[in-house]
């Protein structure tokens, strides 16, 4: 049972197995928090509490790990998670403006959903694909050499494929 003083209310055995296996293993955290993510597509504040019981250690431990790497999401994000490259390859050929083509489109900023559920953004400091750059990937598809219109072609796309 979850003694945060959250509103949150996962299920907590969906953990379980995850718990199980990492029972004892010493420096797991970061695995059991992506594995975490991973059932909950982020992690909730009743989930943290709920590991850092399991696990011996203090909910600040937990929750420190968690804000400290921007591999984990605290809020729940869209159906599509769209990583917006703004290296420095990115940036020198226009990232700025396919962002801004992304949040008047969308009618978000980065690290915002759009009111539907369907879409987040969020800015990444690289990608690793410089040679595709401006680039963003959308639930691990990597979409490169993008202009404000490609990139909007491609959300109407997935808008497309989900309505259908």
């Amino acid at each position: 049972m979850c003694h945060c003083k959250c509103n949150e209310n996962s299920d907590l055995s969906a953990l379980d197995g995850v718990l199980k296996e990492y029972a004892g293993v010493k420096g797991s955290l970061i695995t059991i928090l992506q594995k975490a993510q991973d059932i909950y597509g982020y992690l909730p504040t009743d989930v943290m509490y709920h590991i850092a019981e399991a696990i011996g250690t203090t909910p600040a431990e937990v929750i420190g790990v968690a804000t400290f790497y921007t591999q984990f999401r605290l809020k729940p994000v869209g159906k599509y998670l769209i990583m917006l490259c703004q290296g420095t390859a990115c940036h020198v050929n226009g990232s700025e403006r396919i962002e801004t083509a992304i949040c008047e489109h969308l009618g978000i900023k980065d690290g915002e959903t759009t009111s539907d559920g369907l879409f987040t953004l969020k800015n990444v400091a690289c990608l690793g694909c410089c040679s595709l750059s401006p680039v963003m990937m959308i639930n691990g598809e990597t979409y490169g050499s993008l202009t404000p219109d490609s990139a909007i072609g491609v959300l109407e796309n997935l808008r497309k494929e989900s309505n259908a």
